[in-house]
């Protein structure tokens, strides 16, 4: 059993043909996903894509990447979303000073707000970081002297120091298709670093198709390569190694249920 922890259900080239993609995961054993929100604008599809399946989730939030054309959302209406059954986390959230498709003050002062929505709910906060390693993890380190909360970094492309000081605060780390590329080394190296009750797998669908899917749309039923990829990487069993990243998924989503 494997659980996609990060994929984008709702985007056009999944959400077009979403019932064969389901099927195809359905028979790679992707037994649960969790579909995640990146606009407040779009919740309402995210959250009805989730309601109308049984073994996917969602989470609410808005991407830093999009945050300068939505409404800034404060926390307690972001805990106002929480209260769905299925929305089992906030984000995705975050800094991107690579795109600079957002205005820095503002991606930070959404950061904050879905750090408290966290912190209030226990929902974990899931952490989108590019170019930005410094300013995310002070404001994590600031807030959680205040009041920690659980959280992810999602599709880790970041620094090793960064790794360490994240899962010193307690965090989990997220690997995408893109740690099996074949000019991913360094990446690799990070990954053997983080501890096996810390680690989760996810597509990040319909980007970033692990290799041998590289170069196509990207689908939850591909997390079945990165999977198999890091199973070899710690040269661990396949399915030991599956069933690892899925009770790390259902320990950090608690509100999630088997």
């Amino acid at each position: 059993m494997i659980v996609d922890s990060h994929c984008h259900l709702d985007f056009k080239e999944l959400n077009q043909n979403l019932e064969n993609i389901l099927r195809e995961a359905e028979n790679n054993n992707i037994s649960y996903m969790q579909t995640i929100c990146t606009k407040i604008s779009t919740f309402d599809k995210v959250k009805e894509i989730a309601q109308s399946h049984k073994n996917i989730f969602c989470s609410v939030g808005i991407h830093p990447n999009d945050i300068q054309t939505e409404k800034l959302c404060d926390h307690q209406t972001l805990v106002n979303y929480t209260k769905h059954p299925k929305v089992i986390s906030i984000g995705e959230t975050g800094l991107d000073y690579y795109y600079k498709n957002s205005q820095v003050k503002i991606q930070k002062e959404s950061f904050i707000e879905h750090i408290k929505a966290s912190q209030i709910t226990q929902l974990p906060l899931i952490i989108h970081t590019r170019d930005a390693e410094e300013d995310t993890y002070d404001l994590l380190y600031n807030s959680f002297k205040e009041k920690p909360c659980p959280a992810l970094i999602h599709c880790f492309t970041a620094s090793k120091k960064f790794a360490k000081k994240v899962l010193d605060l307690g965090l989990y780390i997220s690997f995408s298709g893109i740690v099996t590329f074949k000019n991913a080394t360094s990446l690799q190296e990070i990954a053997k670093t983080v501890p096996l009750d810390r680690i989760l797998v996810e597509t990040d669908s319909p980007y970033l198709a692990p290799v041998p899917k590289r170069g196509k749309v990207n689908e939850p039923s591909y997390v079945r390569y990165t999977t198999e990829f890091l199973a070899n990487l710690f040269d661990m069993d396949f399915e030991k190694f599956a069933n690892i990243t899925t009770d790390n998924f259902f320990n950090l989503f608690t509100k999630a249920k088997k």
